[in-house]
Parts: structure tokens; C-alpha cells; sequence
């Protein structure tokens, strides 16, 4: 196994952990009804997991920069809203702040990119272009596919958090999401096929 590769795996492993203990404690707070009073505010499930996934998110990117050498911009730019958004949900007590989240980062990562494109640019061929090579006008595309499909997101969460109970948003956010962007970035296995450059970066 190359560096790079063991260094994804660290990665992948390290962001995914903390959301699945955000799963795992709110079931096991909501299930059995464990709540907090705290100074006469009563702290329930959501809060209570939420209070516990944001030093575990600033843990796990502390030890991917530890681990790896290094933490990507996207990384970087979650933690950050995970503490703005996970703060305001504790400090308010209100979960909708913290379910608003992933809607503020599919909106805000599609509008980067689209500016990219009326540009006439890929910035996702500038984040990822060492990891993946391919030539210009694949990037293209799956900038062009990428950016609504994070627009699409976006609305889908907001549809889901107002629409549905809490517990079936956690099971969205943890299983939802994460399917959905593997079906989507599989789905794309054509366009990398057609314009991957492979046999040059091998040469490299």
C-alpha cells in the first residue's frame, strides 16, 4: 500500500468516525431519553450528541493534520461550520441551527464551483487534479454535474429537516447523504474512464 493511499484511508477514516459516534449517541440518548438539565434549560438527545461531536471533530482533524502532514481546505471549512452551527445549536438549544449545516456547505461548495464554471474554470480540477488526472474538458463535466448535484443536496436537506422527525434526519445525514454522493461519484466512473490520463501519470 503506497503513502497516499494509507494516508485516504486515515483520512476517510477519521471524518466518517465522528459522525457515526453523533449517530450512535443520539439513538442511545433518544432510545433511552437521557436529557441534561442544565441551569433550568433541559437538554435533550440531539443536543447532548451534538455537544460531544464537536470536540471529537476538532480531535480527529487535529489527528489527520498529526497523522498525515496535512488537512484539506474541505476538511478545514466543515470542522469550522461544525463548531459554528453545533455551538449555536447548544448555546440555543435548538436543533435547527446544526440542521442547517449541510445545507450551508452543499450551497456554499456548489456556488464555488459555479463560479469556477462562468469562469470557465474547474476548481475542482485544482483540488483534486493531482489525485485523479484527467484532462480538461473531464473536469469539466463532472464540475458542470458536481455543482448541481450539490445545489440538489442542499434542497433535499432542507426538504428533509423541515418535513421529518429528527431521528429520520440523523439516519439521512449519517446514511443518506454519504450514499448518495457514492452513487453519485460512481456514476461518473464513465466520464473518468473517457478522459482519465492514466498511462501518462504511470509514466510520471
Amino acid at each position: 500500500m503506497s503513502s497516499d493511499q494509507k494516508n485516504s484511508g486515515i483520512k476517510s477514516t477519521l471524518e466518517f468516525g465522528p459522525v457515526i459516534v453523533f449517530f450512535a449517541a443520539y439513538i442511545l440518548f433518544d432510545r433511552y431519553e437521557i436529557s441534561l438539565n442544565f441551569y433550568g434549560q433541559n437538554y435533550e438527545g440531539f443536543v447532548l450528541a451534538t455537544t460531544i461531536f464537536i470536540p471529537l471533530i476538532l480531535f480527529t482533524t487535529f489527528l489527520s493534520w498529526k497523522l498525515t502532514g496535512e488537512v484539506s481546505k474541505i476538511q478545514l471549512f466543515t470542522a469550522i461550520l461544525v463548531v459554528v452551527f453545533g455551538g449555536m445549536t447548544i448555546l440555543f438549544n435548538d436543533d435547527r441551527f446544526f440542521k442547517m449545516k449541510p445545507t450551508l456547505v452543499y450551497f456554499l461548495f456548489g456556488s464555488i464551483l459555479l463560479v469556477g464554471l462562468f469562469r470557465g474554470k474547474s476548481y475542482l480540477q485544482s483540488l483534486m487534479g493531482t489525485m485523479l488526472p484527467m484532462d480538461n474538458q473531464g473536469w469539466m463535466i463532472i464540475s458542470r454535474r458536481i455543482t448541481g448535484f450539490f445545489f440538489f443536496l442542499a434542497i433535499l436537506n432542507e426538504f428533509v429537516w423541515r418535513t421529518f422527525s429528527t431521528e429520520v434526519w440523523v439516519y439521512f445525514k449519517t446514511f443518506g447523504l454519504s450514499v448518495a454522493l457514492l452513487v453519485f461519484l460512481a456514476s461518473q466512473y464513465p466520464v473518468l474512464l473517457k478522459y482519465g490520463d492514466f498511462d501518462n501519470d504511470d509514466k510520471n
